[in-house]
């Protein structure tokens, strides 16, 4: 892992998720990079030329700049590769488009903003960056002084469609010395016996080569449910979860357990593209 994007509105949710980001880069000698995007109404953004050259927007990129110069200062990212950039225009498209240009390994996100103009990350912001980002997507939720990955929940169904997520996830495990936690959830709709769970969930995970892990099956009334509820039984810190990020009619058919669980899960949540 070589580079983490955190993007911030400064907030305290915000700065408990760059606390987060710099635990990681300094296992893994990464550079952090601070986002700040200034987020402003489209009728706003119709009438701005390039340069910022409305006061208005140059008074928030002034602002915004001291803010991330500030940021970049703290106690926490001392020692550390810091980098800053400063954007404007629509939030989840610029943090999607940055991790892409900067080639980010891992994008860590607080799950909730400041109120009112820096209204950045509630409501739909980091479930749409979830859905269309390509990179890991690290969202911290709650308020821990310190987040931990040492017991993490990873929800799979164990088939070749998650393979190919599933390395980047086992990756990150490793690099935080996370005890994983794998999970299959039963549900009326899709059922296997618990001989055939754990023979594929076994068989699937011998090409890891993983020295320890712990594997469950539980029974719920869904998937989302079996997950946060088994979840809360083990008093897990982190929720892994591969995304398909779905679009369109294809996400009304299927929904998307990710983005449920952002909403209602009290716990930090990390997905991966399938």
């Amino acid at each position: 892992m070589k580079k983490i994007l955190v993007p911030t509105d400064f907030s305290e949710q915000a700065h408990i998720a760059l606390r987060a980001a710099a635990g990681i880069a300094r296992k893994s000698s990464a550079e952090i990079i601070l986002l700040h995007i200034i987020d402003l109404p489209h009728e706003t953004m119709d009438m701005i030329q390039p340069g910022y050259d409305l006061p208005e927007i140059m008074f928030f990129k002034e602002h915004a700049e001291a803010k991330l110069s500030q940021a970049s200062l703290s106690e926490e990212l001392s020692g550390l590769n810091v980098s800053q950039i400063l954007k404007l225009g629509r939030t989840f498209d610029e943090v999607t488009e940055v991790a892409r240009a900067n080639n980010i390994d891992l994008i860590v996100m607080g799950s909730h903003g400041a109120s009112g103009f820096k209204e950045l990350f509630i409501g739909s912001n980091t479930e749409k960056v979830i859905r269309t980002s390509n990179i890991p997507v690290l969202a911290i939720k709650g308020d821990e002084t310190e987040v931990s990955f040492d017991k993490v929940v990873f929800a799979n169904d164990f088939t070749e469609e998650t393979a190919k997520g599933f390395q980047k996830i086992v990756d990150f495990l490793k690099l935080n010395g996370s005890t994983p936690h794998f999970l299959m959830v039963n549900t009326p709709n899709n059922f296997k016996p618990t001989h055939v769970a754990e023979a594929m969930a076994h068989e699937f995970l011998k090409q890891y080569n993983l020295d320890n892990y712990e594997f469950s099956i539980y029974n719920d009334l869904d998937i989302e449910k079996g997950i946060l509820n088994f979840a809360e039984r083990v008093n897990a810190d982190l929720i892994a979860m591969g995304t398909h990020g779905r679009k369109g009619f294809a996400r009304l058919l299927n929904g998307s357990i990710s983005e449920d669980l952002m909403n209602h899960s009290p716990r930090s949540i990390i997905t991966f593209k399938l």
